[in-house]
């Protein structure tokens, strides 16, 4: 699974920045969605292929937790929808390759740091990473909202054409933000229910294994309580 994960994952990212440029570089429906492709496809799926491997970069890197990681991709999606940024990077493919590097190394380290990395941790990271995920989602949502519900178009007034449709300014950025609204908040969404399931879960099978073994009595525990004289049981709980 991991291996076709990783394989899936280039892929995508091979498709994405070399066949989606080729569609008007202008329209930002098309800027979208290969900004989503990358950090909501891509990303996770390399992600899926390297954590916990020694290519694993971030497991040795504690302070890099899962909050952190989620915002400074806050802090580069935002800063690269800035207007002046983005038509910057429309003008100049240098800074287009930049941008697209930042949005991967953004992805890269969020989705590893909440996958959990190396082993020491790793349920507790995992934990973290459901709410990094969460978060992510809302921010994702905040400016998909924001950008399509915008009142005027903020990149530019010129019609362009998105994948072979002519597009007004106005209608191309609202379509870019339905796509970030839509894509985006959905894959952090099911990201991060799907960390915190699968923790929930794992944590359940290590407690009914440690039940039946009679090494984690977490049910109860009977004690003996003297009291006047007389001796009394009563169920406790190991947190008593």
């Amino acid at each position: 699974m991991r291996k076709a994960a990783l394989i899936t994952g280039f892929v995508l990212l091979f498709v994405l920045w070399t066949v989606l440029p080729l569609a008007d570089r202008a329209s930002f429906t098309v800027h979208m969605i290969a900004h989503m492709g990358v950090v909501a496809g891509a990303a996770p799926l390399i992600a899926v292929g390297l954590s916990g491997t020694r290519f694993d970069l971030l497991s040795n890197l504690p302070w890099l937790t899962p909050l952190t990681a989620s915002l400074i991709e806050l802090f580069a999606v935002w800063t690269w929808h800035i207007p002046a940024l983005r038509a910057l990077s429309e003008t100049s493919p240098l800074i287009a390759v930049l941008e697209q590097l930042i949005f991967l190394g953004a992805g890269l380290a969020l989705w590893l740091s909440c996958l959990g990395g190396a082993t020491t941790g790793r349920e507790e990271r995992r934990l973290a990473g459901t709410f990094g995920l969460l978060f992510t989602s809302m921010h994702m949502t905040l400016l998909g909202a924001l950008l399509a519900l915008s009142p005027r178009p903020l990149y530019g007034d010129d019609e362009v054409s998105c994948l072979g449709v002519t597009l007004s300014a106005a209608m191309d950025q609202q379509a870019g933000g339905v796509v970030m609204l839509l894509v985006g908040a959905a894959v952090y969404l099911a990201g991060g229910v799907a960390l915190l399931a699968r923790t929930l879960t794992r944590r359940c099978r290590v407690g009914e294994s440690g039940r039946r073994d009679g090494v984690l009595p977490l049910c109860r525990a009977a004690v003996v309580v003297r009291a006047g004289g007389e001796d009394s049981q009563r169920l406790t709980s190991p947190w008593e």
